[in-house]
């Protein structure tokens, strides 16, 4: 019991490392801002995380259109 235990603790935090390194290369070197799989993480991340992704690529993009959830009202300007 106690190695299935200690398998599955490896496992999720292998997911959450290799995840939370996949939304990084997004938010700090991606070539586009409206990368799939990176939208959709940082869509998942709490929000203070969230919002330092989506201040990253305004930083890396500001003249580019902000991607689903870090645009701001009117769907046009950067949250």
């Amino acid at each position: 019991m106690k190695k299935i235990v200690q398998v599955l603790c490896v496992v999720l935090i292998s997911v959450a490392v290799m995840t939370g390194l996949r939304w990084y290369r997004y938010v700090a070197s991606s070539d586009t801002p409206y990368d799939e799989v990176g939208i959709t993480l940082n869509g998942y991340m709490p929000g203070p995380i969230r919002s330092w992704g989506c201040h990253k690529l305004q930083e890396r993009f500001p003249r580019a259109l902000p991607p689903y959830g870090c645009a701001g009202p009117d769907g046009r300007s950067w949250a």
